[in-house]
């Protein structure tokens, strides 16, 4: 039985008191005319509310203790035990330039619950100004939960709609931490992802840290995006278990226990990438400045932290490896991983996408060792009694190598397209120039695909589009005709768009297929995704869907919410007709992915 180390001796801190930040805000004049204004709204006496408040201070408010944040620290790195950290010196050099200026906002990507020791570990061994990380209440486990809120873990409520103080109290509390000049640190996705992409960013600290640096006198917030990325994760086999329909395991001391038992096995390295700064105030005045609301204004900036996360994330090679894997569907021997990759990496390489602890794509040792090492974990399988070793996805194991391929697929979204847009415009029947054709086919798919991938405004996209033209064939900016944009396509070095958007859109066509099915039936949305999945494993048996990825709620849970926004869950007459039309353009959008992925097999790559 393992158990957690018993770093913290004999300390004994004063867990009665309030920290600084907590105890100084029930001074704060404004906060208490906040909690009288709250107070007679709701027809509550001041007391009582300002009791109310104080709780809640008692239940969030973290500390910063120096002797309990060396021991925290030597925990995190025992929790960290499978992995050496690695980080760009340069780039931690530049942001302690910012912390010795700046209050900094700490947005990280979050695939882990490691990620909440990485990055405080990384800038505490750097003597950075101490930083306070944003939790969930549910890791506000007995004991060791009053710990980390005196190592500067704040815990907070997932839910908090139907409790206005809770709010108003962190809201303060944050602006609080603000005008003190502290550093923050949250997940920008409000959860970890169980796809290995980004989530769509929630806007909840976000919003109290603008509401902070846009009053009167406040310092600004630098945001800064914080990329974590790892060769491989232990957690996995739970979070894909979950993707299948079983229940998330509640957070406990037991469950800590066997969290931390899993981390005895090395699994290469953990990577922390830093994006590019910027200022909150700044971007929110210019945000106004445009004409937008508040909401929509913060919606955007989320929207830039994204992006610039997304710019920041290294691919590692177990993301090629598993790409390459994954597309085939089939074993392979070492060449033919390496004649997949090369064009991968050859295109990585002319997008000067960074590459994680600088590792040589086309090297043949690199590859067989990751090769190896998802072997190890049982990701791959390796079959080495014929001629020549072979490997492939392990037996229900699609989704891992899913989650490690899409920690990747942001740099290759936009290429996707781009082979979707040559072949519609190649089918457009258009005499003369059908560029045009092209770029209504992208703005169709932008559409299509806006609640899975993250977009840069209208024109950056177009010129995103023009930049990947530009790598096929320079002169295919200046326009082309039907049978240049086939030619074109044709012989594009490596087609993606059945390694990159397939799996997503098989999904997609499942709900979308059995919403149709309803006809102008009223549908409820839980049903819906439950017999999505049923019917996802059937497909997959007929093999209807390309693998068994696509078999995801999480996936599912995304072609839900596009046909919610379009409308396709209302009660209306005729609903049907426009449910059978949703179907039908996802059904399209395959068979044109299907024609590029017979073009890449009559290519001979991993022949």
């Amino acid at each position: 039985m393992v158990s957690l180390p018993k770093v913290f001796g004999n300390l004994k801190p004063d867990f009665a008191a309030l920290p600084p930040e907590a105890a100084e805000l029930l001074h704060d004049a404004d906060f208490a005319r906040k909690l009288r204004e709250s107070a007679e709204s709701a027809g509550r006496s001041t007391e009582e509310v300002t009791k109310e408040a104080v709780g809640y201070l008692r239940e969030m408010a973290a500390d910063q203790s120096d002797a309990l944040g060396r021991r925290w620290q030597q925990l995190g790195d025992w929790f960290l035990r499978a992995y050496d950290v690695w980080v760009d010196e340069d780039q931690i050099a530049a942001l302690r330039n910012l912390d010795r200026q700046y209050s900094l906002g700490l947005a990280f990507s979050h695939r882990s619950y490691l990620d909440g020791f990485v990055l405080p570990n990384v800038l505490s061994s750097r003597r950075f100004s101490p930083t306070y990380t944003f939790g969930g209440a549910n890791l506000d486990l007995p004991g060791i939960g009053t710990i980390a809120s005196k190592t500067g873990v704040i815990f907070i409520r997932r839910k908090s709609t139907d409790l206005p103080v809770y709010r108003l109290t962190l809201r303060h509390y944050i602006s609080h931490m603000v005008r003190s000049k502290r550093n923050m640190a949250w997940s920008i996705e409000g959860g970890r992802t169980r796809t290995g992409k980004l989530r769509p960013p929630v806007h909840g600290i976000l919003k109290y840290l603008t509401d902070a640096v846009e009053e009167p006198g406040s310092p600004d917030v630098m945001l800064v995006p914080i990329s974590i990325v790892y060769d491989q994760l232990h957690e996995l086999s739970k979070m894909t278990a979950e993707a299948r329909g079983d229940d998330k395991t509640p957070e406990n001391l037991r469950w800590l226990v066997g969290f931390a038992r899993q981390q005895r096995s090395r699994l290469g390295r953990a990577y922390l990438s830093v994006g590019e700064p910027f200022s909150l105030r700044g971007r929110y005045d210019d945000l106004i400045g445009q004409g937008l609301q508040q909401p929509q204004a913060i919606e955007r900036i989320a929207l830039d932290v994204s992006h610039r996360l997304n710019r920041a994330t290294p691919v590692t090679v177990t993301a090629i490896v598993c790409l390459a894997l994954l597309g085939a569907d089939r074993a392979l021997t070492l060449s033919q991983v390496l004649n997949t990759v090369e064009p991968l990496a050859d295109y990585v390489g002319k997008r000067r996408w960074p590459v994680a602890g600088a590792a040589n794509l086309r090297d043949r040792s690199t590859i067989r060792r990751a090769l190896q090492e998802l072997v190890s974990s049982g990701v791959l399988t390796c079959y080495d009694q014929g001629t020549e070793p072979v490997w492939g996805i392990g037996p229900d194991q699609h989704l891992v190598a899913a989650f490690y391929r899409n920690t990747a697929i942001h740099i290759l979204v936009e290429r996707a397209i781009g082979e979707i847009t040559l072949l519609a415009a190649a089918e457009s029947g258009v005499e003369g120039d059908a560029t045009e054709a092209a770029w209504q086919e992208a703005k169709r798919l932008r559409d299509l695909l806006k609640f899975e991938f993250f977009f840069p405004g209208r024109d950056d996209f177009e010129n995103e589009l023009r930049t990947e033209l530009g790598i096929i064939d320079p002169a295919a900016n200046d326009g082309f005709t039907a049978a240049e944009a086939r030619e074109l396509l044709t012989n594009v070095r490596p087609h993606l768009a059945h390694l990159v958007l397939r799996p997503f859109l098989d999904a997609y066509h499942v709900l979308a297929h059995r919403l149709a099915e309803a006809g102008d039936n009223p549908v409820n949305p839980d049903e819906l995704l439950v017999e999505s999945l049923h019917v996802g494993q059937q497909w997959q048996l007929q093999r209807k869907v390309a693998n068994a990825e696509s078999v995801s709620l999480e996936l599912y849970k995304t072609a839900l919410a596009l046909a919610t926004h379009r409308g396709l869950l209302a009660e209306e007459p005729g609903i049907g007709v426009r449910r059978q039309a949703f179907a039908d353009e996802i059904s399209e959008t395959i068979r044109r992915i299907s024609v590029i992925a017979e073009m890449y097999r009559d290519s001979g790559v991993a022949r």
